[in-house]
């Protein structure tokens, strides 16, 4: 996978993962493009405890994904992370693409039909983290199901830019644990 792959993939993830839910419910739902955006609720303090709880809960994450049973599942992202050697840019380019796309699409648009559990669940599936036929990589999926569903309340509770800035948060953090970590990666390794 090339870098220039890798933007692309970004930018459809920022732009074009939050159309169907923009636009489903702005003309079934009658809801206007600022409701969607949730533009009345960009504060400092839901987006602050966004940040906060992505962070600790990406160290949480950090320190049960060195336990032994999870050098044996192969987590494709850090590979496809440390093959490609992206830069710390790359990294916060990245985690802010897919911190908004993927939470317009799935907390603005499906949950609010489908629920909290049914939406993350659903959202850990897509990203293949659960998997009925590499049974030990759903241990990953078991590992970030309380960060979305937390994330899922905490969008009913707080708003939109609390989830965005949670998972913005997670995810760079990670990246940049992968991006520092100089070792060689393997298939083999998360």
């Amino acid at each position: 996978m090339s870098k220039r792959f890798i933007y692309l993939m970004g930018f459809i993830t920022l732009l074009a993962f939050p159309l169907p839910s923009l636009l489903w419910m702005h003309f079934f739902e009658g809801m206007s493009f600022a409701d969607f955006f949730q533009v009345e609720n960009i504060r400092a303090i839901p987006i602050l405890y966004g940040l906060e709880f992505g962070i600790v809960y990406a160290y949480i994450a950090i320190i049960l994904l060195k336990a032994p049973i999870f050098d044996r599942i192969p987590l494709k992202f850090e590979h496809v992370i440390k093959s490609m050697k992206l830069t710390y840019f790359d990294g916060f380019f990245l985690s802010v693409c897919a911190g908004v796309g993927e939470e317009l699409l799935f907390r603005s648009g499906m949950q609010y039909y489908a629920g909290i559990w049914i939406t993350s669940l659903f959202f850990i599936a897509i990203h293949g983290y659960f998997s009925i036929k590499k049974p030990l990589m759903s241990l990953y999926g078991l590992v970030v199901l309380p960060f979305i569903l937390l994330i899922s309340l905490g969008f009913n509770h707080f708003g939109l830019w609390f989830s965005i800035s949670a998972h913005f948060a997670y995810d760079i953090v990670l990246m940049y644990a992968i991006i520092s970590d100089k070792s060689p990666s393997t298939p083999n390794n998360h």
